[in-house]
């Protein structure tokens, strides 16, 4: 990190301190903020969700594997939790409407995909045999969420309204983002590694906050609190979904939990759910066409999802509810690196398989205690490595082909490393950047894809869409007077490949696919994620408005 760099960062958390000091009633002291001593609101337990990226000082991560929110920076920078470099790789298909209701009710159905039969393999990048767990640990459908106490900070928020987007004049009003996430079997268990288990698919509702201002200057205690929870059959989360209470129950799955089979065809809803007595909160359900079972989860105060107060990191109960009445272009999360409200995405970047794994430590995550190895050695590692925002310290969390992680869970089918400890693979070595990605309808050696309907809003399609990711934040070669290094592929990456949407017409439905699929329309392939967008964030790609393609 250059000298540049650490005075940012210092400046930084020495005015996040003024923040939270900002924060304290009156008569209140720095030490009285402590959240173990402070009477303003449910305090933090010693392990939780106070920070989706596990680096809060005052509350261990009880989640190392979590797929989260991408920020950017002041003043469209990128951005930094106390000094680490936080960077993601979300290419979504950003969906867009005029419509009453289409920001806050939207549907999609979809076909969960089929892995290969054969085991993954470690011999040959781009030829290898490969699953989704390797290739997208959290494919996700997400929605601007109204909460005052997030980002930025400022002003109330009125749910379920336009006059929340932020303008010339004002930096809208606060706003928390839904990603309602899916896991791939094939890497359990959940609370330190992927999956929920080795053969079906799972969900949850997930949501990130940020405490920060408008110049991006937060509480380091609470930089991007997480509320959590599984669709369960019964609709009860498995554990405390708050940011200060989850714990280990939190994210391990129960018997309630929705378990979902590949192949299955879906359909998954997230609306503003009628509470009675004038009171709403935001619910994502997903209906199982293939075998009739169904599950929901609701984002309500009743099931201890709570908002994050910024001066001092404690709770208040909290029913979460959607932002906007519509999908409008200007109507978006101001906060986050991509530009967006309504989407689909595939998180990639957070997976790399490996001949073996070297330097063993000892986990610890609030009850449960594993062994977790730090690095990875193999082919994808010695292919080379493109050059990086940072250098990656570690590839953790690693772990060999057929732990059991001391009897909790099927043994893993690969030997690999999902790179959280690091932000991402930041070096752009690993399945993600290989063309291991779907190629056909049905799996081959790689995986089927994805089959996503278009999303629906109160039954009428969306109108427009737009291409994008934010990859090049991650980039070496990307910065704000060096647009030409922002691409994908990353430049320099040894596989050179970055996967792309597909619209194709598959049994009768026209879908949304991801991967390296050519049956359909690929809008040029990498060329669909358009330019840098100097207006928002350098670092993200941004394809012009299009109309909203047909088959």
């Amino acid at each position: 990190m250059n000298a540049k760099n650490r005075s940012i960062i210092l400046v930084s958390i020495l005015a996040a301190v003024a923040l939270m000091l900002a924060f304290l009633p009156a008569g209140s002291s720095a030490q009285t903020s402590h959240p173990n001593a402070s009477p303003h609101g449910v305090r933090p337990a010693p392990v939780g969700l106070l920070d989706c990226n596990g680096l809060s000082p005052i509350q261990r991560t009880v989640k190392v594997t979590g797929a989260c929110s991408d920020p950017r920076g002041y003043e469209g920078g990128r951005f930094y939790d106390n000094g680490h470099y936080i960077g993601h790789d979300e290419p979504i298909v950003r969906f867009l409407s005029n419509r009453s209701g289409s920001g806050n009710s939207t549907s999609w159905t979809e076909t969960l995909p089929r892995d290969p039969k054969a085991a993954p393999t470690v011999q040959t990048p781009g030829k290898d045999v490969t699953h989704w767990f390797e290739l997208s640990v959290a494919p996700w459908f997400s929605m601007a969420l109204c909460n005052s106490r997030s980002y930025p900070l400022t002003q109330p928020c009125t749910p379920n309204s336009d006059s929340n987007a932020p303008s010339a004049t004002s930096p809208g009003g606060g706003s928390s983002f839904l990603e309602m996430q899916f896991y791939a079997p094939g890497a359990a268990p959940f609370v330190d590694n992927i999956s929920c288990d080795n053969t079906h698919w799972c969900a949850s509702l997930h949501i990130n906050d940020l405490e920060c201002d408008t110049n991006f200057v937060c509480n380091p205690n609470c930089v991007e609190p997480t509320n959590f929870a599984f669709i369960q059959r019964d609709g009860v989360p498995t554990g405390p979904p708050s940011p200060q209470l989850a714990n280990l129950t939190s994210f391990t799955p129960t018997r309630q939990t929705l378990l979902m089979n590949p192949g299955d065809k879906i359909r998954s809803q997230i609306f503003d759910a009628d509470l009675g007595g004038g009171k709403h909160a935001l619910e994502t359900r997903i209906d199982d066409l293939t075998t009739g079972q169904s599950g929901y989860m609701i984002a309500s105060a009743k099931n201890g999802f709570m908002a994050t107060n910024p001066g001092d990191c404690t709770g208040t109960p909290f029913n979460y509810e959607p932002e906007y009445s519509t999908a409008a272009p200007a109507n978006i999360i101001p906060w986050a690196a991509l530009e967006t409200n309504i989407s689909t995405q595939f998180e990639i970047g957070h997976y790399i398989p490996c001949r073996t794994v070297t330097d063993p430590t000892t986990l610890s995550l609030g009850g449960f205690t594993d062994t977790v190895w730090q690095n990875c050695t193999g082919p994808y590692e010695a292919a080379g490595k493109a050059s990086g925002l940072t250098d990656e310290p570690t590839d953790a969390p690693c772990y060999p082909k057929g732990d059991t992680h001391g009897g909790r869970a099927a043994p893993n089918l690969v030997t690999g490393c999902a790179n959280f400890d690091s932000g991402g693979d930041l070096d752009f070595d690993g399945t993600s950047y290989w063309p291991d990605w779907p190629k056909a309808t049905k799996p081959t050696r790689y995986p089927a894809p994805f089959l996503q309907q278009q999303p629906r809003t109160r039954g009428a399609l969306y109108s427009h869409i737009q291409f994008q990711t934010n990859a090049p934040a991650s980039e070496a070669s990307c910065g704000p007077n060096t647009l030409d290094g922002c691409a994908v592929p990353p430049p320099g990456a040894p596989g050179n490949f970055y996967p792309w949407w597909t619209l194709a017409k598959v049994n009768g439905d026209c879908v949304w696919e991801f991967g390296q699929m050519t049956n359909g329309k690929s809008f040029g392939r990498t060329a669909q994620y358009g330019t840098p967008d100097l207006s928002y964030f350098f670092g993200t790609l941004k394809s012009a408005t299009l109309p909203l393609p047909r088959c």
